[in-house]
Parts: C-alpha cells; sequence; structure tokens
C-alpha cells in the first residue's frame, strides 16, 4: 500500500504537465492512458530495496553533487569478462576510490554490426557471453552494499537491423515500418540528406540505406545496420520508456541516453537539437521521478558547454540531471599539444558562469575517439586555422610531428578533406608508451608528471570526473584489436584493450609506473574527497597569472581559500601571482609561497590557505 500511495503522490504531481506535453507532440488520450497505466506497473514491480533508496534520494535530491563522487567507465568483458566477474572484482574497484561504475553497452547486439554494443537488438537481454539480467541484478544489489552507483546506457536514437521491430519492418509489416523512417521515393532522402550533416562520411556515408529486396529506403543516421527510430509515432516513445523502466529496475543509478540530439527528425532542418527532443527528455525526466526517483539521466550532448546547457532544462522543468563536457576535453589536449591554454581558459569562464545547479561530468578519456570540433572562429583569430590545425593534432598525437611523443591512431581518417579523429589512451597520449619503447627514463618520468598533472586539472574541474579504466595504472595503447576480423576496421579499439590484470598487481610494488600513477591518483583524490572547497556549491573561476602556458583555477569556499596552477607547456614556467598569507602546497604537504611561483614543465600545484 505504501508504494502504491507513494505513486501516486507523485504521479498527481507531474500528471498535468506530462499530459499536456504528450497530448502536445501525439494528441493521443488513449496511449497517454496506456503510458500511465504501464508507469503504476513498473513501479509496483520495483524492488524493495530500490524504492527504500529512492525514498532515501528524494530526502537528499542533491546525493550525488558531493566531492566523493568519482566514476570509472569500463568495458565488462576487457576488465572481467563477465558481470560476475565485475562483481568479483568491486574490491578493486573500491581501491580505486570509485563509487561510480559506467558500464559500456552490454545489451545484446550483432556481432560484427554493433557498433560497439550501441546497434542493440534487444533492450531486455544481456549479451549471452557477458551474463543475464539476473546476474546484472545481482552485481547491482553488491555495488549498493559497498556504496557504489552502476550506470549504463541507453540508446534512443536507433535499434539494430536485427531488432524484432526491424525484423518485421524488413517484411513489410507496415506497423513496424512506421516505427521507422521508410521512403520508396528517392527523392525524400536527397531532400533530407542536402541539410542533414552525415556523421561518417568516411566509413558510413549518408544518412539513409537502401533495401534492395524491400525496394525502400530506411535512414540511417550512424550505420547501415542501426535503423533510426521515429519518435512521431507515440508507440515509439511508450515501448521504449517501458524498455527504459524496465532496466532501471534493473537497479540502475544513472541511466546514460546516448546521442539524444538526433531522436527528432524534420524534413528541411538538420534534424539535430529540435524542441521536441527537449519535449521528450522533460517527459523522461518526470517519468523518472513518478517511477524511479533515484535513478539520474546523465545526457550525451556533443557540442560546447554553452550550447549543450539547455539539456538542462530550467529550474523549474528540469531535463538531464548531469551533462558530459565533451568539448572540454577536446579542448585539454588542444592545450597540450598547442601549450596555449586561452581557448580553455575560455571555455572553462563559460562553463564556471553557468548555473550551479548544471552538473557537467568530466574526463580525459572515454570509449571513443577524440573529434577535433573546437572553436576553430576563435582559435582562427590566433593564427590557427581549421584544416591546418586539425592537421597539426593529429600528427601530434600520431608522433609524426617533431618533439612529439604520443602515441596512436586516426579514426575516420579522410583523405579528401584530411579531417580525422584520434584515437589513444591517456597514457600513450602522455607519452609513457613511446618512452618504455625507447627505455628513456627521463621521458618516462616526464610522461608520469604530464598523466599526473593532467589528471589533477580534471579533478579540479567543476563537476563529476570520470576515470576510464586502465588509466589509474597507465594502460597503453593495444593494438592487438587488428587481429580480430570484427574490430580490424575501428581504430577506437586501440584503447579498448583488455585490461591488464597481471601489470595492475604492479601497483603495490614501489618504483613502477604503475605504482606512481595509481598512488598519485590515490593521493590526489582523498585530498579532494577531504576538502570542502572541491564541493559543487563552491565558488570557481579561472586565474590570470600572465602566461599563455599556464591555467590557474580559484576554488573558494567560506572556509578555504585554493589555487591550483597546471603548467600545459614542456619549459619551465612562472605564474605571475601575488597572494598573501600562509599556503600549503596539497601535493607536496609543504608549506608555498603564492607569489611568482615556479613551475616545472607539466608540473602542477593545488595550494590551499585557510580562512579561519
Amino acid at each position: 500500500m505504501k508504494t502504491e500511495s507513494m505513486f501516486q503522490e507523485r504521479l498527481k504531481r507531474h500528471h498535468d504537465e506530462l499530459r499536456w506535453l504528450y497530448m502536445e507532440l501525439y494528441n493521443n488520450s488513449d496511449m497517454f492512458a496506456e503510458l500511465c497505466q504501464q508507469l503504476h506497473d513498473y513501479a509496483l514491480k520495483r524492488d524493495p530495496e530500490l524504492i527504500s533508496l529512492d525514498e532515501e534520494r528524494e530526502q537528499n535530491p542533491g546525493w550525488f553533487r558531493g566531492n566523493d563522487m568519482l566514476g570509472m567507465m569500463l568495458y565488462i568483458d576487457n576488465f572481467a569478462g563477465n558481470l560476475a566477474g565485475v562483481k568479483e572484482k568491486l574490491a578493486y574497484l573500491s581501491s580505486c576510490n570509485v563509487n561510480c561504475i559506467h558500464l559500456m553497452p552490454f545489451l545484446e547486439s550483432p556481432k560484427g554490426r554493433s557498433d560497439g554494443g550501441y546497434a542493440v537488438a534487444d533492450f531486455r537481454k544481456v549479451q549471452p557471453e557477458l551474463g543475464t539480467m539476473e546476474e546484472l541484478f545481482a552485481l547491482s544489489q553488491a555495488c549498493h552494499k559497498r556504496k557504489i552507483n552502476l550506470c549504463m546506457d541507453f540508446v534512443m536514437n536507433h535499434t539494430s537491423e536485427d531488432h524484432p521491430w526491424a525484423k518485421k519492418a524488413r517484411e513489410g509489416d507496415g506497423e513496424y515500418m512506421s516505427r521507422y523512417f521508410f521512403y520508396d521515393d528517392p527523392s525524400i532522402p536527397e531532400q533530407y540528406d542536402r541539410t542533414v550533416p552525415q556523421v561518417f562520411p568516411t566509413t558510413a556515408p549518408g544518412n539513409f540505406t537502401y533495401l534492395e529486396e524491400m525496394g525502400y529506403y530506411v535512414m540511417t543516421t550512424f550505420y547501415p545496420y542501426q535503423w533510426d527510430l521515429n519518435y512521431r509515432n507515440p508507440r515509439v516513445f511508450n515501448e521504449m520508456m517501458y524498455n527504459f523502466l524496465y532496466l532501471a529496475n534493473q537497479g540502475m543509478d544513472i541511466i546514460r541516453i546516448d546521442a539524444v540530439p538526433y531522436i527528432w527528425k524534420e524534413l528541411g532542418t538538420d534534424c539535430r537539437n529540435r524542441k521536441q527532443v527537449h519535449t521528450i527528455v522533460r517527459m523522461m525526466r518526470m517519468i523518472c521521478e513518478i517511477v524511479c526517483p533515484g535513478v539520474l539521466l546523465l545526457g550525451e550532448v556533443v557540442m560546447e558547454p554553452a550550447k549543450v546547457a539547455p539539456y538542462f532544462g530550467t529550474v523549474e522543468k528540469p531535463e538531464c540531471h548531469m551533462l558530459y563536457n565533451v568539448t572540454t576535453m577536446a579542448t585539454t589536449w588542444h592545450t597540450v599539444a598547442s601549450r596555449d591554454v586561452r581557448l580553455l581558459k575560455k571555455q572553462m569562464d563559460i562553463v564556471n558562469g553557468l548555473p550551479k545547479e548544471y552538473l557537467f561530468l568530466n574526463y580525459l578519456r572515454c570509449h571513443d575517439d577524440i573529434g577535433w570540433g573546437l572553436d576553430y572562429g576563435t582559435l582562427s583569430g590566433w593564427g590557427m586555422g581549421e584544416v591546418e590545425h586539425k592537421r597539426f593534432l593529429n600528427q601530434y598525437f600520431t608522433g609524426r610531428y617533431a618533439g612529439s611523443v604520443s602515441r596512436g591512431e586516426l579514426y575516420n581518417d579522410d583523405p579528401v578533406t584530411q579531417d580525422a579523429r584520434f584515437c589513444g589512451t591517456t597514457a600513450s597520449m602522455c607519452g609513457l608508451e613511446s618512452a618504455l619503447y625507447e627505455r628513456d627514463v627521463e621521458k618516462l618520468i616526464a610522461a608520469i608528471t604530464l598523466d599526473l598533472m593532467l589528471h589533477a586539472y580534471m579533478l579540479t574541474q567543476s563537476g563529476i570526473p570520470m576515470l576510464y579504466s586502465g588509466d589509474e595504472i597507465g594502460q597503453l595503447n593495444d593494438y592487438t584489436y587488428k587481429e580480430n576480423e570484427n574490430k580490424r576496421q575501428d581504430s577506437r579499439y586501440i584503447h579498448r584493450g583488455e585490461f591488464p590484470w597481471d601489470l595492475a598487481e604492479k601497483r603495490n610494488k614501489k618504483g613502477t609506473h604503475q605504482a606512481l600513477i595509481f598512488h598519485g591518483l590515490s593521493r590526489l583524490e582523498k585530498i579532494r574527497r577531504e576538502r570542502s572547497v572541491f564541493r559543487s556549491d563552491a565558488a570557481i573561476y579561472t586565474y590570470d597569472v600572465k602566461d599563455q602556458g599556464l591555467l590557474a583555477i580559484l576554488r573558494e569556499n567560506e572556509e578555504e581559500r585554493f589555487i591550483a596552477i597546471f603548467n600545459f607547456s614542456d619549459q619551465e614556467r612562472t605564474a605571475w601571482m601575488e597572494e598573501s598569507g600562509d599556503w600549503t602546497n596539497l601535493w607536496t604537504g609543504t608549506p608555498i609561497k603564492m607569489v611568482d611561483v615556479l613551475l616545472p614543465a607539466h608540473d602542477f600545484v593545488w595550494a590551499s590557505r585557510s580562512k579561519n
């Protein structure tokens, strides 16, 4: 009875707005009534422990905003073989100070046509070799006992061509064809192509795939085997929400909605960021708050921070709880290569100027490539033209630029435009791979210094830091993907290698690079966790130290003044500044005078002064 009354109370709170938005989009009262009934059913099916967690989090709605939040992205098979294996490795993850695990795509998808798991054939089945839904629920229970949150991907824009809906559509069933975008008139796809940018112009050109056996074109924004869903059809929205709630009920704490800007298609537009997308995300937020209020929405929106901000919604009508800070990640590596912090500083000023309610998820590397979608309007004013600068960045990070220590490979290299994206692990990009290959101790120390500096910088940013599995021990590029016929065409697998448990054992062996990185990160994470100045409500600004190679960040609250300085140059630099008082370098534990601070190449300072 308690669950029933809680559901009715939450539904009453949101019913009118939810109905208004639904009817505005679909004008179908029967489908809305069905949706409400299903929300009721999923709420009552929710596990008692999850219901208790929902109540606890409703009482503390900012539970995920603490300075103790630290995430890690990992592939189940690469990390521990399967879901049961991940459960057995939770002690290791706890030793990494991680309290949020993002499981990369694990739902059933066809071999060789999975796009790394983003071509889902069944939203209610785990890939057989990874385990079962029962094992996923068992993992979530084990995580919750350790106060670890679990995150997964929900692929909204498309299904695999092997999904039951797609199979029925391919057979000519009109009900299921209406769940996708099918056209027998080639002029309509041609009209779309005039205004819709291509996502993968080299490996998957165009936005449609012709199905010869049917005589129809089907919209495939990403790859030919990923068919775009038609959210103009209320049946699609309803059924996808039932899949969403089914997955939430397996014990997920955070659900990442993949490629969300793409989900509403409109002829004559670029089919990105349409206003109807925000209606759908707002409805998803309310559905969460009605059925599973302890679950957070994490939006994947690949644009600069000022343009992704609308996906937070408003304080009165919120959409996503968190968003990825994709552009800052790419700009960070631009800064490493150019040794010029101006663009990074400009973007951080924009982020820091947004409302405190907006929470970004920050990372150095993730499962994906790095696209150089930088602010070329600004860069060109500083003499960095788009074509030349992209070429420079790709030459730099592949190690083909004089003086570069980075190693990696290009992705979607276009021989005509000479545009490409980049793939590689953090450690290999920092020079660890080349230093070990050359057996150069000096270069090895320099690579570790850069690696730790970048992680310290990420931990200083406003938001939640996310590690990529393997970065905590300096995992290198894995070139064995070229031996696998299902992976060799996709260079992103270079940084999706199997986790080296043999090398991880060296993290406690003094003097190894694994130990230096692992324990260096642990120290940084401990400092962040214990200092109130790292909380999300602290004031945060960039600090001008009059050197284009240095980025300085000021954090401040009533108790503490904290200044971090990061040297993105490969030369010794001076931070021109004058701060009075007694300061402590938190990284070294020693006193420091914050007057014209000298920083060695790629070094950093975390300095603090008490206000009491």
